[in-house]
């Protein structure tokens, strides 16, 4: 290999690893947002939070659930003005009990990276606490893709399919915040 081909050969893997940490750094950011009480500083109200996560979306992206029990649950949201619509009615529902925490895990990883275009795999679990005591254990496999945008990387799908939902003890947490002081100045 001549040292033109290594370099280039190099030039690619780092490529290759910088992308993949673009990507992880997106999907976490995106599990970021979702959580309650949400975490990044100074959102001021679920607007600000809905538009924070459409900015890691393109504007052709599609967000879905999928599978036996998630079909329904969510269905399919296809452009960012879907997203939104999608997201507002999640944080617009004022059924039942306030929703008082809801944290993301991410675990069991895998990156592709192709080029410009990427898909990315993952299992996340998350706890949901209730106003009412209630709560439960959520788990959701996602398959999601990415592309290289002239910003940077960007979701172009999100796609989740749930694992199980698990009802936990009531008042299963002792202790948990009302509001986030972690990304406080």
């Amino acid at each position: 290999m001549t040292e033109q081909a290594t370099i280039a050969a190099l030039v690619q893997r780092i490529e290759v690893l910088e992308a993949e940490a673009d990507i992880r750094r997106i999907q976490a950011r995106y599990m970021f947002l979702c959580d309650t009480p949400c975490p990044e500083f100074d959102v001021r109200d679920d607007t600000h939070r809905i538009d924070l996560i459409l900015d890691l979306y393109t504007e052709d992206a599609v967000w879905e659930g999928v599978g036996e029990y998630y079909d329904n649950q969510f269905g399919r949201a296809e452009g960012r003005a879907a997203i939104r619509r999608h997201f507002e009615g999640f944080w617009g529902q004022n059924q039942g009990p306030e929703l008082l925490l809801n944290a993301h895990y991410l675990t069991s990883e895998q990156i592709h990276v192709h080029g410009d275009e990427a898909d990315g795999q993952w299992i996340h679990m998350q706890p949901w606490l209730f106003s009412d005591g209630t709560a439960l254990l959520r788990s959701s496999r996602l398959n999601n893709t990415f592309r290289r945008t002239g910003d940077g990387w960007r979701i172009t799908r999100t796609r989740t399919e749930n694992v199980f939902i698990s009802p936990l003890p009531h008042n299963f947490a002792e202790s948990f915040p009302s509001t986030s002081v972690l990304m406080r100045p």
